[in-house]
């Protein structure tokens, strides 16, 4: 399941659970009130920290693919730079046994 769809399911799933509190709970409205802006306050809360946390793990991975791309390409510089050498001394070869 993808990141979207699980925030998606926490989602439905507080509604689901504040409309369940809402039918069986026998308080007062302004009480009731008070507790739905407490829950959606700290479901706000969780939400900002959770995507700060992603935040941070997408900026991380996106360094540490930066670095190993620049490695590869350092690595397939240096294979080329070989290889050309390689191909140099086998001409030079066959030109002197021409």
């Amino acid at each position: 399941m993808s990141a979207k769809g699980i925030w998606i399911a926490f989602g439905v799933g507080v509604a689901a659970g504040t409309a369940v509190a809402l039918l069986y709970a026998p308080q007062p409205g302004v009480k009731t009130r008070r507790q739905l802006r407490r829950s959606f306050d700290d479901g706000v809360d969780y939400l900002e920290d959770a995507a700060s946390n992603l935040k941070q793990q997408a900026e991380s991975l996106s360094n540490e693919a930066r670095k190993a791309f620049k490695r590869s390409k350092g690595q397939v510089a240096d294979v080329v730079e070989m290889a050309s050498e390689a191909v140099s001394g086998a001409v030079k070869g066959v030109q002197s046994m021409m």
